[in-house]
């Protein structure tokens, strides 16, 4: 198989990240799969330490920060994540490249026979148990791993970490975690181990309770963001943000300090210190990790798609706010970083979100409502959406595809406004992609999946 074809392989098997997930059991999303596909392997997971992270908000930005910081200390570093924003290769990277499309070919060429073998094998739990091969194989020290539904039965679960975090939690994926805080917080914090230590980022009462719950019962020492650490917000430009942050239970930390990261918006400070808290248990879990190099990592990190402005002239702005919960906090820091602006807003998002309460959230800030569809499977349609716009008390401009949604916003453009497009990650990936395109620049690499 060449690369286009080995991608079209993945995914022809079980694929729920393009086809509705009905179920989130132990008998769907069965962990004995994965299992027995790493013991085909040699069981490659066994060969480097990891963090695991979990979460409904944040979980990626986390993941980033990490790996940035621990690729400065001099770790040889893996970092999985999904979904991937332009190519499938960004899952899977290692010391901050991703893996080459020869050696994604040639992993699946060997290992399509085990993958076939084991009945009912999802596209997430082969392109995992590959990931955790590659890893091993390419000499990793230390993987970040996030999440990619849940937590308890998500086929990352695999692995037993030196610290797992849980970031913030919201409704999400209601119909498979749970229609309350408390069932959703069960299952992501179902990546809690016996013994091992937890970071949690700040969370709603009966989240907190849950995850205080489940860490007691399993014996894992839990760090709270909020409470044994603290930060403060500093100054906010339109290039990155100040911040401090500080353990105040059980001493001072080498960390201790002031930061500056590029990322916008300050919930990323909540994220910044869940990851700076984490590097400090791996710190006194035996790793080499010099203070600066942890304010290299959060200083040079790179994850775009997270409240990233494409353009200051015109103001171009792009968020993969895909919940109600992220499109509030999309909301409150663009009142903070771009206060009084009014936005012509690019509207898409999948048919399993609560699309009517994000439109809620995001509506208020509106000028005007171009509602349109990524190139994705469960992508929802214009039409739909301009209804569910009309639902949340809006009116929308119904455009086919991104391409004249980018275009007809720029056209409405005025010097009071900006231009924000949100609402999925895959819609993120268009615009972005089209916005090269419009204005010259290189086009993001994309393989065409």
């Amino acid at each position: 198989m060449n690369y286009s074809e080995t991608i079209a392989y993945l995914h022809s098997l079980t694929d729920y990240e393009k086809t509705r997930l009905e179920r989130y059991t132990a008998e769907t999303l069965d962990l004995s799969r994965v299992e027995r596909l790493l013991e085909a392997m040699g069981n490659p997971h066994h060969s480097f330490r990891a963090v695991h992270i979990a979460g409904t908000k944040g979980k990626g930005s986390t993941a980033a920060l990490c790996e940035a910081s621990l690729r400065a200390a001099g770790y040889r570093t893996g970092l999985y994540t999904s979904p991937h924003l332009h190519t499938f290769r960004e899952r899977i990277q290692v010391v901050g490249q991703k893996i080459a499309r020869e050696e994604i070919v040639a992993l699946v060429e060997e290992y399509r026979p085990v993958i076939e073998h084991i009945r009912g094998v999802t596209t997430f739990e082969a392109i995992t148990a590959l990931g955790f091969l590659h890893f091993a194989r390419v000499g990793v020290e230390i993987a970040v791993v996030e999440v990619g539904l849940g937590g308890r039965l998500d086929a990352t679960n695999v692995i037993v970490p030196e610290v797992s975090i849980i970031t913030s939690l919201s409704f999400d994926h209601t119909h498979l975690l749970g229609d309350t805080l408390d069932k959703i917080a069960y299952e992501k914090a179902g990546i809690v181990k016996p013994g091992i230590p937890v970071v949690s980022a700040p969370q709603q009462e009966e989240a907190a309770a849950v995850i205080e719950s489940v860490a007691r019962q399993r014996g894992a020492p839990l760090t709270k963001v909020g409470h044994d650490w603290q930060y403060t917000a500093g100054a906010a430009e339109l290039d990155g943000q100040h911040f401090t942050a500080r353990r105040i239970i059980g001493g001072g930390s080498v960390f201790d300090g002031a930061y500056w990261t590029p990322l916008l918006g300050r919930h990323q400070l909540e994220n910044a210190t869940c990851a700076i808290a984490a590097l400090d248990i791996l710190s006194r879990r035996g790793l080499e990790i010099p203070g600066e190099a942890v304010r290299e990592g959060l200083r040079t990190v790179h994850w775009p798609g997270r409240l990233e402005m494409l353009s200051r002239e015109p103001l171009v702005v792009v968020d993969c706010a895909h919940n109600p919960y992220s499109a509030q906090v999309l909301r409150q820091a663009l009142d903070e970083w771009f206060p009084g602006k009014k936005w012509v807003l690019i509207f898409g998002a999948s048919t399993d979100k609560d699309i009517v309460g994000m439109l809620r959230a995001l509506l208020p800030l509106s000028a005007h409502l171009i509602v349109t569809r990524s190139d994705h499977p469960r992508a929802a349609s214009p039409v739909e959406l301009a209804d569910m716009a009309a639902t949340a008390g809006g009116g929308a401009e119904v455009s086919v595809n991104p391409r004249k949604a980018l275009r007809r916003g720029l056209a409405l453009l005025g010097a009071e406004y900006g231009l924000l497009a949100t609402g999925s990650i895959f819609l993120v990936a268009d615009v972005r992609e089209e916005w090269a395109r419009y204005t010259g620049a290189p086009l993001p690499e994309n393989d065409g999946e």
